[in-house]
C-alpha cells in the first residue's frame, strides 16, 4: 500500500528532511584527506542526536553505523570505520537518513575529496543531472516509470550504466515504505503518481559495468569492476501540481 500523507504528515515529513539536510550541509568542512569515514560518522550522530532526532540506519536490520559512507568504488551501504581514511582524489558519498517526530527524511551527495580528476568529477555531474531530471519527471498522475526512463536515457548517452540492484523507496513513519523507484524504467509504466506521496529517487550511477557484488560484511555493495560510482538522493512530496524536494539543500537554492 502506497501511503498519501496528510497536511500534518507533511509538515513533519518538511522538519525531518530538512534536519537530514543540513546533516550533509554541516558534514561537509569535516570531509578533507586525512579524516577517516569513522570520524565523519560520529560526527553526523552528533549533530542528529543533537537536534532531537535519531539516526534511522543505526541498528537497521543490524546495520551498526549512523550513516552510510561509500568511497570511489562503494555504490551503496558503506559501513564507516578507522581504516577508510579519505585520500586526495576521492569521491565519497554520504547518505544520512533522521527519524524525527515518528517521520525519516533520506537524503544522500557525492563528496569531492582534496583534488578530484575530470572523470570522477564528469560521473558526479552526470549524477547529480540524472537525479534532477528524474525528479522533474514527478506530478500528479505521472508513473514511477518516468523517473527511471529519464535516468537511464541520461547516464547511457555519457557511456555510463545504472545499477539496477537497489533503487529509491516510499519513506514516511517507515524507513522504507511503497513504491520502489527503480531508476531505469519505461515511460508510462509503473504505480501513478498522486498528491501526498513522498518517496526518495536516488541513482546510482557507475563508470563502469553495472553489475554489483555485496561484500563480506553484508552490508557493502561495491562496483564489479571496481571502477567508480557515484549517488545523489533527495526526499520527494507529489504537489497537487508537480514536486517540492523536501531534503533541499541550501546550495541547491541558488
Amino acid at each position: 500500500m502506497i501511503s498519501i500523507k496528510s497536511k500534518r504528515e507533511i509538515e513533519l515529513m518538511r522538519a525531518t528532511s530538512r534536519l537530514a539536510a543540513s546533516t550533509l550541509e554541516y558534514i561537509e568542512q569535516f570531509i578533507k584527506p586525512g579524516v577517516s569515514t569513522e570520524e565523519l560518522n560520529q560526527i553526523c550522530h552528533d549533530y542528529i542526536v543533537k537536534n532531537g532526532a535519531y539516526p534511522s540506519p543505526l541498528n537497521y536490520h543490524g546495520f551498526p553505523k549512523s550513516v552510510c559512507t561509500s568511497l570511489n568504488e562503494v555504490i551503496c551501504h558503506g559501513i564507516p570505520n578507522k581504516k577508510d581514511v579519505l585520500k586526495d582524489g576521492d569521491i565519497l558519498n554520504i547518505d544520512v537518513t533522521t527519524y524525527l517526530n515518528k517521520f525519516h527524511g533520506d537524503t544522500n551527495k557525492t563528496f569531492f575529496v582534496g583534488n578530484v580528476s575530470e572523470e570522477a568529477k564528469k560521473l558526479v555531474d552526470v549524477t547529480y543531472q540524472c537525479m534532477m531530471a528524474g525528479i522533474e519527471q514527478v506530478k500528479p498522475g505521472g508513473h514511477i516509470g518516468d523517473i527511471g526512463a529519464v535516468i537511464e536515457e541520461i547516464a547511457h548517452s555519457h557511456g555510463y550504466t545504472v545499477v539496477e540492484d537497489y533503487c529509491g523507496h516510499g519513506i514516511g513513519r517507515e524507513f522504507h515504505e511503497d513504491p520502489q523507484v527503480v531508476h531505469v524504467g519505461k515511460r508510462g509504466t509503473g504505480a501513478v503518481m498522486k498528491p501526498g506521496m513522498t518517496f526518495t529517487i536516488e541513482p546510482m550511477i557507475n563508470l563502469g559495468v553495472k553489475h554489483c557484488k555485496v561484500l563480506k560484511d553484508g552490508w557493502t555493495v561495491i562496483t564489479k569492476d571496481k571502477k567508480l560510482s557515484a549517488q545523489f538522493e533527495h526526499t520527494i512530496l507529489v504537489t497537487d501540481d508537480g514536486y517540492e524536494i523536501l531534503t533541499l539543500r541550501e546550495e541547491e537554492k541558488k
